[in-house]
Protein backbone atom coordinates (compact mmCIF):
# COMPACT_ATOMS: atom_id res chain seq x y z
CA UNK A 1 0.00 0.00 0.00
CA UNK A 2 1.46 3.23 -1.24
CA UNK A 3 -0.23 6.55 0.61
CA UNK A 4 0.47 9.75 -0.87
CA UNK A 5 0.61 13.49 0.51
CA UNK A 6 -0.07 16.13 -1.94
CA UNK A 7 1.37 20.29 -1.37
CA UNK A 8 2.29 23.38 -2.52
CA UNK A 9 -1.01 24.20 -4.11
CA UNK A 10 -2.64 28.12 -3.28
CA UNK A 11 -3.46 30.88 -5.00
CA UNK A 12 -1.48 32.29 -8.18
CA UNK A 13 -1.71 35.34 -10.46
CA UNK A 14 -1.71 34.70 -14.12
CA UNK A 15 2.01 33.67 -15.06
CA UNK A 16 3.05 33.09 -11.75
CA UNK A 17 4.67 29.55 -10.69
CA UNK A 18 4.22 27.39 -8.12
CA UNK A 19 5.62 23.88 -6.84
CA UNK A 20 4.03 21.17 -5.85
CA UNK A 21 4.91 18.03 -4.10
CA UNK A 22 3.74 14.44 -3.52
CA UNK A 23 5.24 12.30 -0.62
CA UNK A 24 4.84 9.24 -0.97
CA UNK A 25 5.42 6.72 1.88
CA UNK A 26 4.58 2.34 2.37
CA UNK A 27 5.32 -0.01 -0.67
CA UNK A 28 7.37 2.47 -1.85
CA UNK A 29 9.55 -0.40 -3.96
CA UNK A 30 6.37 -1.13 -5.83
CA UNK A 31 6.51 2.05 -7.44
CA UNK A 32 6.95 2.21 -11.20
CA UNK A 33 5.58 5.12 -12.53
CA UNK A 34 4.21 8.31 -11.00
CA UNK A 35 1.48 10.49 -12.16
CA UNK A 36 0.49 13.87 -11.59
CA UNK A 37 -3.62 14.65 -12.30
CA UNK A 38 -6.02 17.36 -11.80
CA UNK A 39 -9.78 18.18 -11.91
CA UNK A 40 -11.35 21.24 -12.34
CA UNK A 41 -15.16 22.02 -10.89
CA UNK A 42 -17.06 20.56 -13.27
CA UNK A 43 -14.71 18.40 -15.10
CA UNK A 44 -13.51 14.54 -14.87
CA UNK A 45 -9.93 14.33 -13.60
CA UNK A 46 -7.67 14.37 -16.19
CA UNK A 47 -3.93 13.47 -16.68
CA UNK A 48 -1.23 16.10 -16.26
CA UNK A 49 1.90 14.58 -16.40
CA UNK A 50 3.97 11.13 -15.50
CA UNK A 51 7.03 10.18 -15.03
CA UNK A 52 8.48 6.47 -14.87
CA UNK A 53 11.35 4.72 -12.51
CA UNK A 54 13.42 5.43 -15.47
CA UNK A 55 12.60 9.13 -16.33
CA UNK A 56 10.88 8.77 -19.36
CA UNK A 57 8.36 11.78 -18.53
CA UNK A 58 4.75 12.70 -20.58
CA UNK A 59 2.83 15.56 -20.43
CA UNK A 60 -0.45 16.59 -21.76
CA UNK A 61 -0.56 18.82 -24.18
CA UNK A 62 -1.76 22.02 -22.11
CA UNK A 63 0.63 22.02 -19.90
CA UNK A 64 3.42 20.88 -21.99
CA UNK A 65 6.25 23.03 -22.37
CA UNK A 66 4.63 24.88 -18.88
CA UNK A 67 4.85 22.31 -16.65
CA UNK A 68 7.95 19.57 -15.66
CA UNK A 69 7.62 16.81 -14.10
CA UNK A 70 10.58 15.70 -11.67
CA UNK A 71 11.26 13.45 -8.47
CA UNK A 72 13.97 12.95 -5.74
CA UNK A 73 14.32 9.49 -4.86
CA UNK A 74 16.13 10.33 -1.86
CA UNK A 75 12.76 11.96 -0.52
CA UNK A 76 10.46 9.61 -1.94
CA UNK A 77 8.69 12.61 -3.30
CA UNK A 78 7.83 14.15 -6.74
CA UNK A 79 7.41 17.26 -8.27
CA UNK A 80 5.49 18.99 -10.51
CA UNK A 81 6.70 22.63 -11.41
CA UNK A 82 3.94 24.70 -12.54
CA UNK A 83 5.43 27.92 -14.92
CA UNK A 84 3.29 30.33 -16.50
CA UNK A 85 0.46 29.48 -15.11
CA UNK A 86 -3.27 30.16 -16.82
CA UNK A 87 -6.97 30.32 -15.26
CA UNK A 88 -7.34 27.13 -17.16
CA UNK A 89 -4.84 25.50 -14.73
CA UNK A 90 -7.11 25.98 -12.08
CA UNK A 91 -7.78 22.39 -10.27
CA UNK A 92 -7.33 20.62 -7.22
CA UNK A 93 -3.70 18.52 -8.21
CA UNK A 94 -3.87 14.61 -7.51
CA UNK A 95 -0.73 12.24 -7.10
CA UNK A 96 -0.77 8.49 -7.89
CA UNK A 97 1.32 5.67 -8.42
CA UNK A 98 0.85 3.12 -10.48
CA UNK A 99 -2.27 4.26 -11.86
CA UNK A 100 -4.02 2.83 -8.88
CA UNK A 101 -7.60 3.41 -8.83
CA UNK A 102 -7.54 3.44 -4.97
CA UNK A 103 -4.23 5.13 -4.45
CA UNK A 104 -5.00 9.29 -4.70
CA UNK A 105 -3.95 11.37 -2.13
CA UNK A 106 -6.25 14.60 -0.42
CA UNK A 107 -5.08 16.64 -3.70
CA UNK A 108 -3.82 20.02 -3.15
CA UNK A 109 -5.97 23.17 -4.71
CA UNK A 110 -4.33 25.38 -7.33
CA UNK A 111 -5.92 28.20 -8.06
CA UNK A 112 -4.99 30.69 -10.73
CA UNK A 113 -6.52 33.98 -10.91
CA UNK A 114 -6.10 38.20 -10.59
Amino acid sequence: QVQLVESGGGLVQPGGSLRLSCAASGSIFSIKVMGWYRQAPGKQRELVATITNSGSTNYAGSVKGRFTISRDNAKNTVYLQMNNLKPQDTAVYYCNANYDSNGWGQGTHVAVSS
